[in-house]
């Protein structure tokens, strides 16, 4: 149950006018970190009894189990419309100190940069911003109950609480945007009667109920777990319920709020969605991602489960671009968040080429070495890069990625970004802050906690308190914690009777453990730990280390933040610990010192803390002492500088810098050249419903990888046997489009009757289930030649390991062996020279190829013969190819591209797809980045479903393949 809406009393210290302007009353109202509401549950907060306060009655028809999360409240709301010159923002300024502050808030309208905060339409006028930001995230921020009498229970959900801060300002009034907040509803739980409200704390200890067999007065069972909520085996929503809810999200809770059902199968005849596993849709991004990008690895497994994990993953985000999609307009930013969504921005892209996306991770992202262990790490990266920027919480995350990009999919980077898909995609760091306003005044504004605080003194008298919260999970380091501990009692005796820690650790909202195994041997360690050291360094009458399982009251976290002599976070892997900064905000009285990890994503923002090692056991200790003995002047000092970054950088500040850099780099970048990624999903259902289909593929580069030798670029077992089962299908009209000449295509494709051949760009044509060559060439006067290889011959010798390859119609320059740069140089100069003679006597075109250069007539190109190809069936009703697959690698094959944009077929017939890592610019609409993704992408239409091809077809059929290919 949510906590009433509480009157926050007088502060014991009180915000005085000449603070920093984060911290003015007009903008206070924001909801806590970890908490989502006013004054509600948090990630680690436990729901109080609701008896404490009197509740406000509910509206007709609404649920009292309703939450207190209202965007509308986030903020004041403002009197009348927004001021936005600088008179009318003066108007009614009580002191100097609040005319400056108000003028600094609005500053001069001509720098758009500022613009932006008040107006980004006025700021960036040739985006054609729409004013609204639609926010996607994994889950709502409430846990969802269905009772039995079909009624909708909302609860708050924990954890992301800064992420929802961020909806929440973006919702209220003092945002420029409208905003949209898009999310799964999450598993919906049967509700048969209400929750029995929370018992509040228990002795011996006032403040919190001892869960650990290590650190409680009398032995529990460590491995016993909380018992799971029941979950129904079966549970079946029909429309008006969904629609019930739909209409209780948006109308009650302040600003517009759009679920996405995932269900397991659809009764469509009573039109009722059918509820079963709901946990599958988590369960690629905590059990494989989540894992790996905290730099753990899953012990090998046969490969079902991971590839029937990741088609849900999938379809999870197809059916959230497909949610988006219903509510999209024109102009609107799309903002995505987390590693649940992945796929999101490509997905988005493929079928909205111009749209705005931003991605942020609010996680780590692993080195180039580690994320290669991914089995879906193109996919992933892919998937990303279709948005116009991504941003991380540190700069070593961020160019984590931008390596990833170019060792994986070999993209060119830089530490502003990576050229993908004829853009450029920003990568930038945001380091996310919470609610510092708002924070302090809950943390010093309740009578309550200061209750707790003379408890806990009372309970510790004379002790220095080290205080830890984390989660129970295994990256969050409390072994290590714990282990380091022991260390400073052994190595500083002086201490020993003198400090207490007190470590809370809450339940993992990540079942990135996925076993009860795993679960007991990171409880049963930090148990036998917890023992040896109070075993060995304790006594009758003390206890050095009081470790706790469970969530917290609200007054009791702020109580042991406030009261703490030093905040103690070990993690060994971290995105972004919001409890280091509400440690910050809570000492503004004690000022006493934060012993932080140097892998936690909030240490390079927090320099004034004291950066440890938590591998380092003697250094933790170390600084332990350290933080335990500073000086005063020395802790007011490091303390004033981390709360002066945390109130300046907090969450209204990350969201309004987020958007403000992706309309910066909107506008500088060009993105209308952008071409998605193949969207495999549309291509196969296209392909099953055509009856007429034509393939046009280029070899080199396309089928085979561009090698050094051409002579030694031959095609492979599966490209063959791939090959050979698409021309099998007699619906089917397979051409191989290429710059070769007829002996090599005769040689290794002229086996496969049902192929159609086309030798030197379109000069020579086989057609299928013929032996015969055709020539298209035959009155061509071809007395350039003799000057064009004078001029090749001329800079062969220049160039150590260049050649040249003599053809019926074209000459061709190679220098693949040559050294690149000198190689490059030199093809440029022979290019202007041949362009300077032979190009103003002759007829014919220099082209430029991977790593060569060749000479042809002008009208002979790949697109006369795509042209040929599709007139071949005719132009009236029913004759033209109801699908087209084209794909090429270099600039010879935008003549195909070229040629079917020009032809009539209907654009969602044709599929013109470039292959390979070049950002180059294209006329294709699709890409894909490497020729094997080129053959799994032909094995698909064949009806193999291969790793990389389960989640498409799981999307056309509705199922997901049971073969393991």
């Amino acid at each position: 149950m949510a906590l009433p809406t509480r009157q926050v009393l007088a502060s014991p210290e009180p915000i005085e006018p000449s603070e920093h302007p984060a911290l003015h009353p007009s903008i206070t109202s924001v909801p806590v970190t970890p908490g989502v509401h006013l004054t509600g549950h948090s990630a680690y907060i436990e729901p109080e009894d609701t008896t404490r306060d009197t509740e406000p009655p509910p509206e007709a028809g609404d649920s009292a189990s309703d939450p207190q999360w209202n965007t509308n409240s986030y903020f004041a709301p403002n009197a009348g419309e927004r001021s936005s010159s600088p008179t009318d923002v003066a108007a009614g300024a009580r002191s100097g100190q609040d005319l400056l502050r108000r003028l600094s808030l609005i500053p001069d309208p001509s720098f758009k940069k500022e613009l932006a905060d008040l107006d980004p339409r006025a700021a960036h006028p040739g985006l054609n911003l729409s004013g609204r930001v639609i926010s996607a995230t994994f889950a709502l921020p409430y846990n969802i109950g269905y009772t039995h009498d079909k009624n909708w229970e909302l609860n708050t959900r924990r954890g992301t609480s800064a992420l929802f801060d961020s909806f929440s300002y973006l919702s209220s009034p003092s945002s420029p945007w409208n905003h949209t907040l898009v999310g799964w509803t999450g598993e919906i739980r049967d509700m048969p009667a209400p929750r029995p409200a929370s018992s509040g704390s228990l002795n011996p200890f006032p403040i919190l109920t001892h869960v650990y067999k290590g650190a409680a007065p009398v032995p529990v069972d460590g491995k016993a777990k909380p018992p799971p909520p029941p979950q129904p085996e079966e549970l079946r929503i029909g429309r008006p319920d969904r629609e019930r809810l739909e209409q209780k999200l948006e109308k009650e809770h302040g600003g517009k709020i759009v679920p996405v059902w995932l269900m397991d199968d659809m009764d469509a005849e009573e039109d009722v969605a059918v509820l079963t596993d709901q946990g599958r849709w988590r369960r690629f991004a905590e059990h494989e991602l989540y894992t790996l990008f905290h730099y753990k690895q899953n012990e090998p497994a046969d490969g079902r489960a991971s590839r029937r994990s990741w088609a849900d993953y999938y379809r999870m985000n197809k059916l959230f671009a497909d949610r988006i999609m219903e509510i999209y307009k024109p102009g609107d930013i799309i903002v995505i968040h987390d590693f649940y969504l992945l796929l999101l921005p490509s997905l988005l892209r493929q079928r909205l080429p111009n749209v705005y996306i931003g991605f942020f991770l609010h996680v780590p992202f692993p080195s180039s070495e580690f994320y290669r262990c991914l089995s879906r790490r193109k996919e992933i990266l892919e998937g990303v890069l279709g948005a116009n920027m991504v941003g991380f919480q540190s700069y070593s995350y961020s160019r984590h990625f931008s390596s990833c990009c170019t060792r994986i999919l070999g993209f060119d980077s830089s530490s502003a970004g990576v050229d993908a898909y004829g853009a450029h995609v920003a990568v930038d760091v945001f380091p996310i802050g919470i609610n510092a306003a708002s924070t302090q005044r809950q943390a010093y504004g309740d009578p309550l906690i200061e209750e707790k605080i003379a408890d806990i003194r009372e309970q510790f008298p004379d002790k220095k308190i080290i205080v830890g919260r984390d989660r129970l999970d295994s990256v969050r380091g409390v072994t290590q914690k714990l282990q380091a501990f022991e260390i400073f009692l052994e190595r500083y005796p002086a201490w020993q009777g003198k400090v207490v820690l007190i470590q809370v650790t809450s339940p993992s909202s990540v079942q990135a453990d996925k076993s009860d195994e795993d679960q007991s041997k990171i409880v049963n360690k930090m148990s036998e730990l917890v023992a040896r050291i109070n075993g060995s360094h304790g006594s009758l009458s003390f206890t050095p280390v009081h470790h706790f399982q469970q969530y917290l009251d609200r007054d009791e976290y702020f109580a042991l933040l406030r009261v703490a002599d030093v905040g103690l976070i070990t993690s060994v892997r971290d995105g972004m610990n919001t409890t280091s900064l509400e440690y910050i905000i809570c000492q503004k009285g004690n000022q006493s010192p934060l012993i932080l990890s140097e892998f936690s994503g909030t240490a390079g923002s927090l320099s004034g803390a004291i950066h440890i090692n938590p591998w380092d056991l003697s250094g933790v200790a170390d600084a332990i002492n350290e933080a335990l003995t500073m000086p005063e002047e020395q802790r007011k000092e490091q303390h004033n500088k981390l709360y002066k970054h945390v109130i300046s950088n907090n969450v209204q500040a990350w969201t309004n810098n987020f958007l403000k850099r992706l309309m910066t780099n909107l506008s500088s970048f060009d993105q209308s050249f952008a071409t998605p990624a193949l969207d495999r999903a549309k291509l196969l259902q296209q392909y099953r419903q055509a009856k007429k289909r034509v393939f046009m593929f280029d070899y080199d580069g396309t089928l085979t990888p561009i090698v050094k030798d051409p002579s030694a670029a031959i095609p492979s077992d599966r490209v063959i046997r791939t090959l050979k089962t698409l021309a099998a299908d007699p619906a089917n009209s397979v051409w191989i489009i290429s710059g070769r000449d007829q002996a090599f295509l005769d040689e290794w494709m002229g086996h496969i009757s049902e192929l159609g051949l086309s030798a030197e760009h379109g000069s020579f044509m086989r057609h299928p289930r013929s032996e015969d060559w055709e020539s298209l060439t035959d009155k061509t006067d071809m007395s350039w030649q003799s000057e064009v290889m004078d001029v090749f011959q001329h800079y062969t010798e220049r160039t150590q390991g260049s050649f040249i390859e003599r053809k019926k119609i074209a000459l061709t320059w190679h220098y693949r062996r040559a050294d690149p740069e000198y190689g490059a140089f030199q093809a440029r100069e022979c290019q202007k020279a041949l362009e300077e003679t032979v190009g103003k006597k002759f007829d014919v075109e220099v082209m430029t190829g991977k790593a060569n250069l060749e000479v042809r007539p002008r009208f002979v190109n790949k697109g006369e013969i795509a042209k040929r190809l599709i007139l071949a069936y005719g132009d009236g009703p029913g004759d033209p190819p109801e699908f087209v697959l084209c794909l090429g690698d270099d600039f010879t094959d935008e003549d195909m591209f070229r040629s079917l944009r020009q032809s009539k077929l209907p654009q969602d017939h044709v599929f013109s797809v470039t292959v390979g890592a070049s950002s180059k610019q294209t006329l294709a609409s699709w890409h894909l980045v490497e020729p094997s993704d080129v053959i799994s992408v032909i094995s698909l239409l064949n009806g193999s479903a291969d790793a990389g091809n389960v989640g498409a077809v799981a999307v056309v059929e509705g199922s997901i393949p049971e073969t393991r290919t």
